[in-house]
């Protein structure tokens, strides 16, 4: 722990008057960089919605024209009918903004950047210059993955996961041209973002604790963030690696992913040798830490939620904690999993379904942990605290399809099916938005100083909720039934003409969803100028930030950094004449050993919170 962060008053941290540049836009302030990553988060997010709407109206109705495509896409929705090429370059930029730009930077960066400092007592991250660095490598990746929306031949159009020999090759398809070099070179500076984040999260964590935040009194929020951060630095570097290579074998005449077979039915290609299974093992090697990157950041703000509304300790905080930690460690042994039919040897298929199916244990711990902590609890039904028992509940449904997809002789069968759509959509897809928003009601009174309209957040979640259900619960009858995922039009095969209603129930499912979301960016921009203004401590709750001013102060807290004396879960302590003991409220009578040589009064539980309530 460091005592430079301790011993320095605000006083040492004065900065120099701000003007708008420095302030708005290369701030290296982490609380105004979390606005940044939220802010671009949401912005992407809403783009990475609107192209899931545009393509599930393809499979609604896919013998119908609508003439407002052509002036939305141009000659990729000529006469009013989407173009096929360009189906799959929608389906393919939305799975990338959605998993990378949304539920990755959205939302780690932007709780990791507002939370990091303020929960652990700290002025700031441990380099400010390097977390400004990160959110600008993380903005110039979403320009250029926009950008490539608009060049010849279209956006990348190999899937979200982009095998070759379709992103190896330039002119396999119209989307395999300039628009997959743009999504490669996107994705390169998305790792130097990601890389410079977690570095600086991670030193924060281990090195800028404030006095008495020893690890075991951690929120588990940090535990969260602290082992997202150990993730992303360990497998974004293989998927950086299997993207150089990737863009060698397109522009250098290397063939580390083209095999015979590739060179025979593309014709003209003489270097061979190498094999597209290679960048499957590759990607998946970041692909399933990548699914803990979006959902562990998601569970930490769900514990801090629901402690917080429950008015209760967090049920199992040390069991919470090696969860986590057996969920990072076991996520590098389960990427197998996604290759099931890739022809691996049956041992190693066994192998990986074991790791897949233990994985389920620490899942399984937080599930009933978080059941554990509303048991009997004083709820306070916020939007946040909603949304929290929301992730929950999709949480299980989701998770528990894993279970069948895990099992190698069901995989075979239901791989690239709905099946899997309905199962990721559910459990990291939607649970991670429920928890992006959750932090979001939560937190928003920190980041902006003004609190969210309730009632609209109540409307907001239940429309959520309805759609995310509608939408992605019956596709696990159709992917059970053999429908495959990425296609264009179904009706082409009689089979599953059956499924052409339930496709526009789908559809109109998540046309409601798209209303909720519209309902929650009124809400969200209204509010940040309009909305009531916040006091310090509206929820009441134990943790640090919510000590610091409500105006932004670079540095945090004005004077000196306020020390910790207890976990961040004593809510209804037995004894105790209130209901929530923020962590630097020493017990009663309790003086600080680290105090006792200057002399400091004792001080009564009931005074120091109502102290701390009053400002």
């Amino acid at each position: 722990m460091s005592d430079h962060n301790l011993t320095h008053s605000h006083d040492d941290h004065e900065h120099h008057e701000d003007n708008f540049i420095t302030k708005y836009i290369f701030s290296m302030d982490h609380k105004m960089i979390a606005r940044q990553f939220l802010i671009t988060g949401i912005i992407m997010g809403t783009i990475g919605m609107l192209m899931s709407l545009i393509f599930r109206l393809q499979l609604a109705y896919p013998n119908m024209t609508f003439p407002f495509l052509e002036g939305i896409l141009g000659h990729w929705g000529k006469d009013g009918k989407l173009d096929p090429n360009f189906y799959l370059a929608l389906i393919t930029i939305h799975g990338t903004i959605m998993v990378f730009y949304v539920l990755t930077a959205g939302l780690s960066g932007t709780f990791s950047n507002l939370l990091i400092p303020l929960q652990v007592g700290a002025r700031d991250m441990a380099s400010p210059f390097m977390n400004m660095l990160s959110y600008w490598f993380f903005f110039t990746s979403s320009v250029v993955l926009l950008w490539s929306l608009f060049v010849e031949g279209g956006p990348a159009s190999a899937g979200w996961t982009v095998y070759p020999p379709l992103s190896a090759l330039p002119k396999a398809i119209p989307g395999s041209g300039t628009g997959m070099t743009l999504w490669l070179v996107a994705m390169v500076l998305f790792i130097a973002s990601s890389l410079l984040g977690g570095i600086n999260y991670i030193a924060t964590i281990l090195n800028m604790r404030t006095k008495g935040m020893k690890m075991s009194r951690m929120p588990l929020t940090i535990w969260a963030f602290l082992t997202t951060a150990i993730l992303g630095l360990l497998s974004f570097p293989v998927l950086l690696g299997g993207s150089l290579l990737l863009i060698f074998d397109r522009s250098f005449g290397t063939s580390f992913y083209l095999s015979e077979i590739v060179a025979e039915f593309a014709g003209g290609i003489e270097r061979t040798g190498g094999s597209p299974i290679l960048f499957q093992h590759l990607f998946w090697f970041l692909g399933h830490p990548e699914v803990y990157i979006i959902l562990l950041p998601a569970l930490g703000i769900t514990s801090e939620v629901i402690a917080t509304n429950s008015r209760k300790p967090i049920f199992g905080y040390r069991a919470m904690i090696g969860s986590i930690l057996a969920i990072g460690i076991l996520s590098f042994i389960v990427w197998g999993h996604h290759m099931f039919i890739t022809g691996m040897n049956p041992f190693l298929g066994s192998v990986f379904m074991l790791g897949t199916l233990i994985i389920a244990v620490p899942s399984a711990v937080k599930t009933f942990n978080y059941l554990a902590t509303l048991w009997q609890g004083n709820l306070k039904l916020t939007p946040a605290m909603m949304f929290a028992i929301g992730l929950v509940s999709l949480f299980i449904s989701g998770g528990l399809t894993g279970i069948y997809l895990g099992n190698a002789a069901l995989d075979i069968n239901l791989h690239d099916t709905y099946f899997v759509v309905a199962h990721f959509h559910l459990v990291m897809g939607s649970a991670a938005i429920f928890g992006m928003m959750s932090g979001i009601y939560h937190w928003y009174p920190r980041m902006f100083g003004r609190m969210l309209n309730e009632t609209a957040g109540h409307i907001h979640f239940w429309l959520t909720l309805i759609s995310a259900y509608c939408v992605f619960f019956p596709m696990h009858f159709m992917g059970l039934a053999g429908v495959p995922r990425r296609y264009y039009a179904n009706t082409a095969y009689d089979q599953f003409n059956v499924f052409v209603d339930m496709n526009q129930f789908i559809t109109i499912a998540a046309m409601l969803g798209g209303i909720a979301q519209l309902i929650f960016l009124a809400n969200f921009f209204y509010s940040i100028f309009k909305g009531r203004r916040a006091p310090q401590n509206p929820w009441n709750s134990n943790t640090l930030e919510w000590t610091a001013p409500v105006e932004h102060l670079h540095g945090n807290w004005p004077g000196e950094i306020p020390h910790v004396y207890r976990w961040a879960y004593d809510y209804s302590k037995p004894g105790s004449e209130v209901d929530f003991i923020p962590q630097n409220v020493p017990d009663a009578g309790q003086v600080d050993p680290l105090e006792e040589a200057v002399g400091l009064p004792e001080v009564s539980v009931k005074s120091a919170v109502s102290a701390e309530a009053s400002h």
